[in-house]
């Protein structure tokens, strides 16, 4: 079952906008690692941040101190709120759940959320 990001879209520089990621059939989804993804055209996808089981947060220095990644557990969703954005934030972005070896995801990827950044 692919993740389903929401609430990308258009915005101008030093906007902000929040997305959410639904983590569809987890049962078990406050003990798993997630993290936030994005892929600019014409490069590879790359990893923003990322939200541990326990709370721990970690991000890219490229959007340290502007994003933030958060989670309910109750509710299977994991947010990334972006403020500050960027031109250069401009991208398609996916949530998934981190794989136990570095750099793997259990779930396919989805459709992703466009976010585009005017400046």
């Amino acid at each position: 079952v692919q993740l389903q990001a929401s609430g990308g879209g258009l915005v101008q520089a030093g906007g902000s906008l929040r997305l959410s990621c639904v983590v569809p059939g987890r049962r078990f989804f406050s003990r798993d690692d997630m993290g936030w993804y994005r892929q600019a055209p014409g490069k590879q996808r790359e990893l923003v941040a990322v939200i541990s089981s326990g709370g721990s947060t970690n991000y890219d220095d490229s959007v340290k101190g502007r994003f933030t990644i958060s989670r309910d557990n109750a509710k299977n969703t994991v947010y990334l709120q972006m403020n500050s954005l960027k031109p250069e934030d401009t991208a398609a972005y996916y949530c998934n759940i981190r794989g136990q070896f570095p750099g793997t995801v259990l779930r396919s990827w989805g459709q992703g959320t466009l976010v585009t950044v005017s400046s």
